[in-house]
C-alpha cells in the first residue's frame, strides 16, 4: 500500500519499496519449496524478468514514438515484483486488472469534473497495479490452499 499511495502524492515509487518486495518475494518463494531451493529463487526471477523486459521495451519504444513518457521505469520495476509473486497466468490478470480500473477510475474522475478526456493526462499506474499485485497473491493463496493449486 505504500506503493500505492506514494505513486499517487508523487507519480513516483520508490526504488526502497520495489526492492523490499523483490527480496520479500524471493524469501518467499524460497521458504515455499525449501527442498528446491536454488530452482524456485531461479524460477522467481525468470517470472520477474519475463514480465518486466516486454513492459520496459513497450516503455522505450513509446518514447522513441510519441517523444513522451507513457510508462515509467517504477512501473517496469513494479511488474517485475509482481512477476516474482505470482505465477504468469495470474501476472497477465493482475496487470489487466491494473489497467481497466486506472483507466476506469480517469474516466470517472473526469466525467465527475466534467472535463474532457484528455491522450496526454498523467496516470499512477502503480496505485492501481500495487493493490492489484495484492489481490492476486490472495487469490493464489486461497486457491492454492483451498483447492490444492499450484503452490506459487
Amino acid at each position: 500500500m505504500a506503493v500505492a499511495a506514494n505513486d499517487a502524492r508523487h507519480y513516483l515509487i520508490p526504488n526502497e519499496l520495489t526492492g523490499a518486495a523483490f527480496a520479500l518475494a524471493l524469501l518467499r518463494a524460497g521458504a515455499l519449496t525449501p527442498e528446491t531451493g536454488a530452482e524456485a529463487l531461479l524460477w522467481a526471477v525468470v517470472r520477474a524478468s519475463s514480465v518486466a523486459l516486454p513492459l520496459l521495451l513497450l516503455m522505450l519504444l513509446y518514447r522513441r514514438w510519441r517523444g513522451r513518457d507513457g510508462l515509467g521505469l517504477g512501473d517496469v520495476k513494479l511488474a517485475a515484483v509482481c512477476g516474482a509473486w505470482l505465477d504468469l497466468a495470474t501476472v497477465a490478470a493482475v496487470i489487466e486488472l491494473a489497467a481497466l480500473l486506472a483507466i476506469g477510475a480517469y474516466v470517472a474522475s473526469t466525467a465527475l469534473r466534467r472535463e474532457r478526456l484528455r491522450a496526454t493526462a498523467f496516470l499512477p499506474f502503480g496505485l492501481f497495479l500495487a493493490p492489484a499485485i495484492w489481490v492476486g497473491w490472495l487469490g493464489e493463496s486461497w486457491y492454492a490452499k483451498w483447492l490444492g493449486g499450484w503452490p506459487g
